[in-house]
């Protein structure tokens, strides 16, 4: 339980700027405790499973934290590090690139790693800010396409901390990038160094993590923008309609949710004749579950298992230099009109002086 309502403010505190980047979250560890920890706090979200409470909450404890913990501990245990959690590595090294992005263009901010769900926790990272004196603080979800599921869940628990707040910061939140230029530019970077090595595959299959249907036809942007992204990319890296399928994964219980899914069209490419396909998750910055075992391994198995011949993984953008430049883009788009330097840089001077002479100009 957050305090934030308790600290006491120092008005001789200097105004800080802070930049957080939030992520879904992951287990402390691959046990089956550990994922129950988790489960019951990400499943428990009204924002991801939109049932009725009273009903989902005797499914949720009564049927699956009894028995899909340790199925799924099994899942962690399988793509675990001796760093730990994949995506935990892999969103400290966005964290400190996207720093180090942003020093190194002259920004004086703090760039921060929270979850939604476990640990390090949202809330207590902004009792933490408010005592540091961050007044204005800029939320980058790691989702560059929108959903209610995961982007709003983030922003709720800001939302959340704000109620017990007395003295709030100035807010500002990135709702989506998934067709920011340096984005889908990243994206193609990473598929031409694969194929480089590699060579191109007869298919490339863009697989992005399901939502349910119904969420589409409530408003929600997620299908469209995935659609959007697949689009792009595809321009980017030249191919033709028949070169690529957009598909979803990582569907949970027996309701329709966006289609196609992604291990049953693999199955279809391969009983059709397909024999080599290429695999990428734009919709995950950071390699976890979805992609290191659901598609390298799940997904893998059922494409070979149908005939197909080699199934190829490109990883998530990581912590690749492109795509910390297309985060520090995106957060440097967000942060104009704060003030995040001390000192005018000579871009800035020039940017005064021409500002300056163009209106001198027009009187």
């Amino acid at each position: 339980m957050h305090t934030s309502h308790s600290l006491v403010y120092s008005h001789s505190q200097v105004a800080k700027i802070a930049v957080v980047l939030g992520n879904l979250g992951t287990p402390e560890a691959p046990t089956a405790s550990a994922v129950r920890r988790y489960l019951a706090q990400f499943l428990g979200d009204a924002r991801v499973v939109e049932i009725p409470k009273p009903l989902w909450w005797l499914i949720l404890h009564g049927i699956i934290l009894r028995v899909r913990p340790a199925k799924s501990a099994q899942k962690y245990a399988s793509i675990w590090t001796d760093q730990g959690s994949p995506l935990m590595v892999g969103s400290l090294a966005q964290r400190e690139g996207l720093a180090q992005a942003l020093e190194a263009r002259g920004h004086q901010v703090s760039v921060h790693l929270a979850m939604t769900y476990g640990q390090p926790a949202l809330p207590e990272l902004l009792d933490r800010l408010q005592a540091q004196g961050v007044t204005r603080i800029l939320v980058l979800p790691a989702y560059p396409q929108y959903s209610a599921t995961t982007t709003a869940a983030l922003f709720d628990q800001c939302y959340r901390w704000s109620l017990k707040a007395r003295r709030l910061p100035e807010w500002r939140f990135i709702n989506h990038f998934h067709d920011q230029p340096a984005y889908i530019a990243a994206l193609a970077q990473q598929v031409r160094q694969h194929w480089q090595t590699h060579g191109e595959p007869e298919r490339l299959v863009m697989s992005f993590h399901g939502v349910p249907e119904r969420t589409l036809h409530l408003g929600d942007p997620y299908h469209c923008e995935c659609q959007k992204t697949g689009r792009l990319l595809a321009q980017a890296l030249g191919l033709s309609k028949d070169r690529y399928l957009v598909t979803f994964q990582s569907r949970f219980g027996k309701a329709k949710w966006l289609e196609p899914y992604t291990e049953p069209s693999l199955v279809a490419l391969a009983q059709s004749g397909v024999c080599r396909v290429d695999v990428i998750c734009p919709g995950f910055l950071t390699d976890c579950l979805e992609t290191l075992e659901e598609i390298q391994q799940e997904a893998r198995e059922a494409f070979l298992h149908a005939g197909g011949q080699t199934l190829g993984y490109i990883p998530c953008l990581n912590d690749a230099p492109a795509g910390i430049q297309a985060l520090a883009d995106l957060a440097e788009q967000h942060l104009q009109g704060w003030p995040t330097r001390t000192a005018e840089s000579p871009a800035d001077v020039q940017a005064r002086v021409a500002a300056a002479q163009t209106l001198g100009a027009k009187d």
